[in-house]
């Protein structure tokens, strides 16, 4: 396991009603980079089934500690963090999971800190909150129970994600693509247009507001070259398609190779002398 902030960071559980719990609260561990469990007075638990439920932890179960009493298994603590989703007396320290993040790593430059949870049915008791130097509530509806290995792992995970030195890296993706270029995208912009124009989408609407929106749609998306090319490509068909048609309907008409090929040709030069414009006001100004 990497090395972390949270090496000193000790998970005690108070007479702990379900192995499955327990287990969950390993598995919790493992994903967080914690090392430590106390546990104190646990239900009897057998550790293959534990590791049926948090597999690949091994190195967990060997340096869990069995305590007789609380007192014993926060001895060396220099703080206590209890979680418990009832409201407390003002004379503690109430924390959110994410408030508690900067207290943790203060006191863990001293020594180790307690994240402390109680039982399944009524959570810690009074005489177990008294050890606490701070309460920690977990934000939720009404409907404040969670399960402890829920608890565990929401407290964790803000620490791991503060401590930032824990967290496997995602490598980048085996085919990445890179940005494309200024050309690849005036290509595209190009290829867009022209197929907007085939089938008269700017009759009634303003080419340049069109393309201008074209254009900060697509470099809002930023785009892979691979993503790009596909939009151009794309466009590039619709222009082949209509060109099919054209000459399928010319054809229907008796005309020969030739001449569909003239008649296209001289349409394609008429086209390109009106580009100019077709990037004027022409009706409605938006699309």
């Amino acid at each position: 396991m990497t090395a972390s902030r949270l090496a000193a960071l000790k998970v005690v559980l108070y007479e702990t009603q379900d192995p499955v719990n327990i287990g969950g609260v390993v598995r919790a561990m493992k994903n967080m980079g914690v090392l430590d469990l106390r546990l104190v007075r646990p239900v009897v638990y057998d550790e293959t089934r534990i590791q049926q439920i948090a597999h690949d932890t091994r190195d967990i179960m060997a340096r869990i500690r069995h305590f007789d009493t609380l007192d014993e298994a926060l001895a060396d603590c220099v703080r206590v963090f209890a979680f418990s989703g009832r409201r407390r007396a003002t004379r503690w320290a109430m924390h959110t999971p994410r408030s508690m993040v900067e207290e943790v790593f203060e006191y863990l430059e001293e020594g180790p800190v307690a994240l402390l949870f109680g039982r399944e049915d009524h959570g810690l008791p009074s005489e177990a909150i008294d050890r606490a130097h701070a309460v920690v509530t977990i934000p939720t509806t009404e409907h404040f129970s969670l399960n402890i290995a829920q608890a565990a792992l929401l407290g964790m995970y803000e620490l791991h994600v503060a401590a930032g030195d824990a967290t496997r890296r995602l490598g980048k993706p085996r085919k990445a693509t890179p940005p494309p270029t200024a050309e690849d995208a005036e290509r595209t912009f190009h290829d867009v247009e022209s197929a907007l124009r085939a089938i008269d989408y700017f009759r009634t609407r303003n080419a340049e507001l069109i393309m201008r929106t074209v254009r900060s749609l697509v470099f809002r998306a930023s785009p892979d070259a691979r993503e790009l090319t596909m939009l151009r490509t794309a466009s590039i068909e619709v222009l082949r398609t209509i060109e099919r048609e054209k000459r399928h309907l010319l054809r229907g008409l008796g005309m020969s190779k030739e001449e569909i090929d003239a008649a296209l040709a001289a349409q394609t030069g008429d086209e390109a002398a009106d580009a100019p414009l077709a990037s004027e006001p022409s009706g409605a100004t938006t699309p």
